[in-house]
């Protein structure tokens, strides 16, 4: 993971992003006890289009990483150093998880982490079952700001898909 953790970074000191935070199972990491997972979500800020460019493209993303030797596909998971990884534009909600995310090291290499409490809305958007284990898992093994909470769930309309699973949360 170390060697994935540096090609990233090198995407942010490059200029080919503006930001970037994990997301996901591996985020979920940090914050909970171990269990297993297979990839790794990058949420990336790109930066603004060009010129006449209209579209965001991750088109600079992909070359960067090619021209360093990082052109295997696995379906949807770019392989660099072994390691799946999926790159997700961030946007609305997951935007403002980068924008919040919390600076830390993996494996001696510092990178941003999505928050326990912006990683359950995201979760809860997904809303697959591998994703709501992982927000009971939040739930029961991580401090959440509750305000800071609700406050997401309110803005992004997902309250009452949170009340429905956990009621009011205690």
């Amino acid at each position: 993971m170390k060697k994935t953790l540096e090609a990233i970074n090198g995407l942010k000191k490059e200029g080919i992003v503006k930001d970037y935070a994990i997301g996901g199972a591996v985020a979920a990491l940090k914050w909970v006890e171990p269990f297993f997972t297979r990839d790794l979500d990058i949420f990336v800020i790109p930066l603004p289009p060009t010129g006449e460019e209209r579209v965001i493209s991750f088109l600079p993303i992909y070359n960067s990483l090619k021209d360093k030797g990082y052109d295997q596909w696995a379906g949807q998971w770019l392989m660099i150093e072994g390691v799946p990884v999926e790159f997700l534009p961030a946007e609305g909600l997951s935007k403002e998880a980068v924008d919040q995310a919390v600076e830390t090291e993996l494996e001696g290499v510092g990178t941003k982490v999505v928050t326990p409490e912006y990683l359950i809305a995201l979760f809860l958007k997904a809303f697959r079952e591998k994703d709501k284990m992982k927000i009971r898992l939040l739930l029961d093994q991580t401090k959440i700001e509750r305000k800071k909470l609700r406050d997401i769930l309110t803005r992004h309309g997902l309250e009452e898909k949170f009340k429905a699973l956990y009621g009011d949360w205690k």
